[in-house]
């Protein structure tokens, strides 16, 4: 056994954990259908968003581990519930308007708002495969839709008419009275409209597999619940796809976990076993609300792909997925920098501190080597301070800090410049604003600017952040913090910043005398 696979058997990093109750549910033998089939669901009513991507990251991080622990083979199926019916007009697509006539029509029935696939389901679909392609996961795709209408869904379809009044007496605990009169587990797809029908049912013959109901006309229909003509309600489903695939493992949000005791009796009675859980927090947006597909609130994950690296989006799901998380522009930074301090980290760490290192679970146990020189954060600041309009400027000034760096021996780097710019020209240059200096600032500014003219030491980090030490407390700034802060307020027009020795080594000695001159005399401003 290979150190790092002894240790992931103790490992409390959580996808170590998770892999090691899915080893213990079948006593570390080989399932009877071959593999153990992890599974993630999407509800296509609208573009995916970043907690979609979320569930199949963290999925895949725990079927990367159990791979390390375990030679069992595994299976990630993504489902698709894109039968269901379409509720209500989303906000973030192209003519809302024209997709009023087709609400309760399965998504798959309703036409592309974007004109470009055969429906809005199926558009919604490509979307989140692209998504996923982009990432490099290995996933097995299932449309609702064909699971449905090949057959595939048959047997427990017809298990559950047989069973229903077993399913329904599960469901009804969990619905107001009201809702009890009307509800049943099916729902039928009218034969003229096409539209999902919420209707109660008059009849369900279990031999047959029928139900008998009355549309919202009153004229009655009795349909096989098989083949397409019928889907399951959404909290049925659940269960009900978890007995017809044999599923071992599915996580979902925080919002789904008081319904778990219902999709785990629904999956029992329907002849299945219930799967192992993983319950995450949600997502959140910048003023604290859940993320929504409708709405379209949060970023996406190509707004994210626009301004950093995929890994640093994998780095961020991997963190304490039980805690709910911000999703805003404001996290991508720091998201960027500390996933390539945890690359810089692995090598030198022990088989136990590998096993819990993000990079492990996000490369699968192959993490790169980090090229990044500079950190995210002081591109964001050289771009502020050079003007830079393309990343050939930043590499003059990166080359003079690094002269063994370049475009083609450090490409993560190279790939971050380009993303500074672009995160710093829409987020930073926006909601900057500089201020002139109070008279002790004023004095501690001139005695920098003097001393880095007469500067004859290394231009290295460490010693000039002992030089900018050494001037504020010169200056009497009890809390040197504030002497930092007013750095940064006065020659970089935000409130925090980097480690000044650094950025100075970074942008130049002579350099950074100029910006001192042009603050004092109020030309930042």
């Amino acid at each position: 056994m290979s150190p790092l696979r002894d240790a992931a058997l103790t490992s409390k990093a959580w996808p170590f954990e998770e892999a090691r109750k899915l080893l213990a549910r079948y006593k570390g033998e080989t399932p009877e259908k071959g593999y153990i089939l992890f599974e993630t669901g999407y509800g296509p009513s609208g573009l995916p968003h970043i907690g979609t991507f979320g569930e199949v990251a963290r999925t895949t991080m725990i079927r990367r581990a159990l791979a390390e622990i375990s030679d069992i083979p595994t299976r990630l199926i993504c489902f698709s519930d894109d039968l269901d019916g379409m509720r209500k007009v989303p906000e973030n697509v192209p003519d809302p308007v024209a997709l009023r006539e087709h609400l309760q029509r399965p998504l798959t029935s309703v036409p592309d708002p974007y004109g470009t696939h055969d429906s809005y389901g199926h558009h919604n679909n490509a979307m989140l495969r692209r998504f996923l392609d982009t990432f490099g996961f290995e996933y097995e795709f299932i449309s609702a839709t064909e699971f449905y209408k090949s057959g595939q869904f048959d047997t427990v379809l017809r298990r559950a008419a047989e069973r229903y009044d077993d399913v329904m007496a599960v469901m009804l605990k969990s619905l107001r009275e009201e809702r009890q009169q009307t509800y049943s587990i099916f729902l039928p797809i009218h034969p003229e409209t096409g539209r999902v029908l919420y209707v109660p049912m008059k009849h369900v013959d279990g031999a047959k597999g029928e139900i008998t109901f009355d549309d919202e006309d009153g004229r009655e229909w009795t349909l096989p619940v098989t083949g397409g003509n019928v889907k399951l309600q959404w909290k049925p489903d659940f269960g009900a796809r978890w007995a017809a695939l044999d599923v071992d493992f599915e996580m979902y949000g925080k919002d789904h976990s008081t319904n778990t005791p219902i999709y785990d009796r629904i999956c029992e009675i329907l002849g299945g076993r219930k799967p192992e859980h993983y319950v995450y927090e949600l997502f959140l947006d910048e003023n604290g609300e859940k993320i929504s597909k409708s709405k379209g609130n949060g970023l996406t994950i190509d707004e994210w792909l626009t301004y950093a690296s995929t890994e640093s989006l994998s780095y961020y799901m991997f963190l304490k997925p039980r805690t709910a998380k911000r999703l805003s522009w404001d996290v991508i930074p720091k998201a960027v920098d500390e996933y390539h301090q945890q690359l810089r980290a692995y090598p030198d760490q022990t088989p136990e501190q590998q096993a819990a290192n993000p990079v492990w679970h996000i490369h699968g146990g192959q993490p790169p080597v980090s090229n990044m020189v500079v950190s995210f954060a002081m591109l964001l600041n050289l771009a502020s301070v050079a003007g830079a309009t393309g990343k050939d400027g930043l590499w003059g000034f990166i080359q003079r800090y690094a002269p063994d760096a370049s475009p083609e021996t450090h490409p993560d780097l190279d790939q971050a410049a380009g993303f500074a710019l672009r995160y710093f020209e829409d987020f930073v240059a926006p909601t900057r604003a500089f201020r002139l200096p109070d008279d002790r600032e004023r004095a501690a500014l001139e005695d920098m600017a003097a001393r880095l003219r007469d500067w004859d030491g290394p231009v290295e980090d460490e010693a000039l952040q002992t030089l900018a030490f050494s001037i504020g407390k010169a200056h009497g700034f009890e809390n040197l913090r504030d002497w930092f802060r007013a750095l940064y307020e006065v020659l970089l027009g935000q409130s925090q910043g980097p480690r000044f020795g650094a950025f100075i080594a970074l942008y130049g000695v002579g350099e950074t005398v100029a910006l001192i001159e042009r603050a004092l005399a109020g030309e930042l401003v």
